[in-house]
Parts: structure tokens; C-alpha cells; sequence
């Protein structure tokens, strides 16, 4: 139920981690913690499922049939909404002061807060303490995007 929400789903969810574990019994290791060993099964299947409803661009009308409708064939793409928003973000984040632009930039492209203190010569806390500022006046400035989607 804390995966799915839904005790129809969670149920279909049981069954097919049961079914799993039973075709690969023989991959189960004595002396492993069964409990730990079908949750993980659980656990991957329900983000198998949720990956392909993902990918299929499909969401389920809560009607009492419970359709399933490919939205792709009924929707458009506005790209002039994204380009504003990434006009917004890129103007947010030029807007912030240097000293926390730098870190918060490199961050986000992939730099370890390590890497970061030792390639500019500054503390590690310093570090965090900036890129956590650096967020936070950034979701201050872009508030009108927090359930635009």
C-alpha cells in the first residue's frame, strides 16, 4: 500500500512479486533475509511498472471504468512556455551573487562539494552553506514555477 496507494494495485503488485520469487527460487540464497529479498522484488517491479506507464505518456481516468489514455495522441507542445521558463531560470541564476553563482553552477553540473572547496579555495562548509543559499534565493525567485506544471 505505501507504493501504490491503491489496494486493488497493491494487491497486483503482491502477486506478481510472489510469482517473481517463485520462478527464481532458485536464486535465493539460504541463510538470506527472505523478507529483505521479496522487498526488494516488490520494490523493483512496482518501478519497472511505473517506468513503462512513464514512458507509454499514459495516465488512468479515475472514472468508475478507469480508462487508460494515451495522452500524446490528444496534447500539443508549447515550447514557447519551456523557452520563457528557461529564460526565467537562466535570469535567476545570473542574477545571484558570484560567490554562490560559482559553486552553485559547478554543482549542478556535476561537482562533488570536495571538488568544489578544493578548486576554489574555500572551506567545505563554506561550500554547502553557499550552493544551500544559492537554492534557496533561486526557489524564492521562481516561485510562479512551482505548480505551473
Amino acid at each position: 500500500m505505501r507504493l501504490t496507494k491503491d489496494s486493488e494495485d497493491a494487491n497486483d503488485l503482491l502477486q506478481d512479486t510472489l510469482l517473481k520469487a517463485f520462478t527464481n527460487r532458485d536464486k535465493y540464497a539460504d541463510g538470506t533475509n527472505l523478507k529483505a529479498w521479496l522487498y526488494t522484488i516488490m520494490k523493483n517491479t512496482f518501478i519497472t511498472n511505473y517506468q513503462r506507464m512513464v514512458r507509454k505518456n499514459t495516465f488512468i481516468d479515475s472514472t468508475d471504468n478507469f480508462h487508460y489514455i494515451n495522452s500524446l495522441e490528444s496534447s500539443t507542445d508549447n515550447e514557447a512556455y519551456s523557452t520563457f521558463a528557461m529564460d526565467d531560470i537562466n535570469g535567476a541564476v545570473n542574477a545571484l551573487e558570484e560567490s554562490y553563482r560559482t559553486p552553485f553552477m559547478m554543482h549542478y553540473r556535476g561537482f562533488k562539494y570536495h571538488e568544489i572547496a578544493d578548486r576554489l579555495r574555500i572551506p567545505i562548509g563554506t561550500v554547502k552553506n553557499r550552493i544551500h543559499i544559492a537554492r534557496k534565493e533561486l526557489k524564492d525567485k521562481l516561485y510562479v514555477y512551482a505548480h505551473a506544471y
